[in-house]
């Protein structure tokens, strides 16, 4: 299994890209948030195709045989995903050749979850704070588990984040104050620091703060790599977390279905499970319409009971008898939020050809 973290990577190769058309050079994880294409050596180059050389360069490096044949997973993390980054990485590995099942994405949050709860239990069992560093300033966010649902959801507060000083005394104080701040009298199991801002040479009057009520602290700059590989292999192979889910405003929080029979009995029948990114909601069937005109989608959030029904018009659907319409119907996620919806008209054999219909929109459930 191959699992790395993208912007690791890109810092430990030192990748960087001349573009003399523009008078500067672009970093290639700079570059995998552009849309517009790149001028490289006088030859312009769409950013998924810069992208995808850069992966296979790196790639190359695990000399592996055959290597989309022998990976099982590429996970790549990076601190944030953006529609275009993802689109971009999604051609780049079409481009060497992964299917869309051997790689994943995951932005920082997400790689935090898998890896803290891929340690011992007793570092996650209560709430988890996680403290993130730069040169100029520091974030905290803390991850809380609620126990009433099932799954057990799992969620990344809101961050909030202070200026620190640059030097080390005044630093170590201002810190201080921050985490007596953002920890307060809560219970903690565990506190992830990360962040190449931090040092224990400066964190002294910190660090006592930080260890209170026996807390565990940890600190290392590897952590959403590890996450990223915990990922592929919970996917994969372990499955052990099927009793949580993590939930966050960068995944897919609607759950979406039909109501429909379903080998002659009627039945809810799934197409997009909440709780997963947004650029992996795919889901499609085949179905034959029995007295009705129209879809009826049965639209819930999860963890609440509470569900809503969205109807989507078939304008210009061929008069026939009943049951002998046959559509075709795939939802995709282009974004966090906007899902399409493509159905095809299938006709029924040769008593009643395709018409060629198609009906595409994208909606927000």
């Amino acid at each position: 299994m191959l699992e790395t973290g993208a912007e690791r990577l890109l810092r430990r190769t030192g990748s960087r890209l001349l573009c003399p058309g523009k008078g500067r050079s672009d970093d290639v994880y700079g570059i995998c948030e552009k849309s517009d294409s790149v001028l490289v050596e006088g030859q312009e180059l769409a950013p998924w195709e810069i992208l995808a050389q850069f992966l296979q360069g790196m790639l190359k490096f695990l000399g592996v045989a055959e290597l989309v044949k022998n990976t099982k997973c590429v996970a790549v993390t990076l601190p944030g995903l953006t529609e275009i980054q993802v689109k971009n990485f999604q051609k780049a590995f079409e481009i060497i050749g992964f299917p869309h099942e051997k790689y994943m994405l995951l932005d920082y949050g997400e790689s935090f979850y898998y890896y803290v709860l891929s340690q011992k239990r007793e570092t996650w069992n209560r709430s988890v704070g996680w403290y993130a560093f730069t040169p100029e300033n520091v974030s905290f966010r803390k991850m809380t588990m609620n126990g009433a649902t099932k799954p057990v959801t799992v969620k990344l507060e809101e961050a909030v984040e202070t200026e620190l000083p640059a030097e080390g005394q005044e630093r170590d104080s201002e810190f201080g104050k921050f985490v007596q701040k953002t920890l307060g009298r809560d219970l903690f199991s565990s506190i992830q620091i990360t962040g190449y801002g931090f040092s224990p040479d400066w964190a002294k009057m910190s660090i006592g703060s930080l260890c209170m009520q026996r807390r565990k602290v940890y600190y290392g700059n590897n952590l959403f790599a590890k996450g990223a590989c915990a990922a592929g292999k919970e996917r994969l192979e372990d499955k052990i977390l099927k009793g949580y889910r993590y939930m966050s405003p960068a995944l897919v929080l609607k759950d979406v279905g039909m109501e429909m029979r379903v080998m002659g009995a009627p039945a809810y029948y799934p197409l997009i499970e909440a709780g997963k990114n947004w650029y992996e909601c795919k889901a499609g069937c085949e179905l034959i319409l029995d007295d009705i005109t129209e879809l009826v989608f049965v639209v819930g959030t999860f963890g609440e009971k509470h569900k809503k029904k969205v109807i989507m018009g078939l304008p210009g659907l061929p008069e026939r008898p009943n049951k002998t319409t046959r559509l075709s119907l795939a939802l995709a996620y282009v974004s966090q939020k906007k899902c399409r919806v493509v159905v095809k008209d299938l006709g029924f054999g040769e008593m009643f050809p395709s018409s060629g219909k198609v009906w595409d929109e994208l909606v927000e459930w």
